[in-house]
């Protein structure tokens, strides 16, 4: 399966990565600096939610495209299915 997103849909995609990307570096600076545990683990919980937003996000394009494409025999639809519902469940 190809990731084919409008650019509306992969400019927010790649904006929640970049936006985690400078989470993490904020957390790996916050180690560094010996700052309060719970401020960190505030952080990694951010830095997840925007990850798992993002996975969704791409899933569901995904869900969508294969929804809009209903001229799929049976079997491949199935597969897509299964393909998809595993993703999905890899983020739950």
């Amino acid at each position: 399966m190809e990731l084919d997103m409008a650019a509306a849909e992969l400019k927010s995609v790649l904006n929640r990565l970049k936006r985690a990307q400078g989470q993490i570096a904020g957390i790996i600076k916050m180690i560094e600096e010996g700052r309060d545990c719970e401020d960190v683990i505030t952080q990694l919980a951010a830095v997840s939610r925007a990850l798992d937003r993002a996975g969704f996000a791409i899933i569901a394009t995904g869900l969508q495209q294969c929804m809009a494409d209903g001229g799929q025999a049976a079997g491949d639809r199935d597969q897509m299915r299964a393909r998809l519902e595993k993703l999905f469940l890899s983020l739950a």
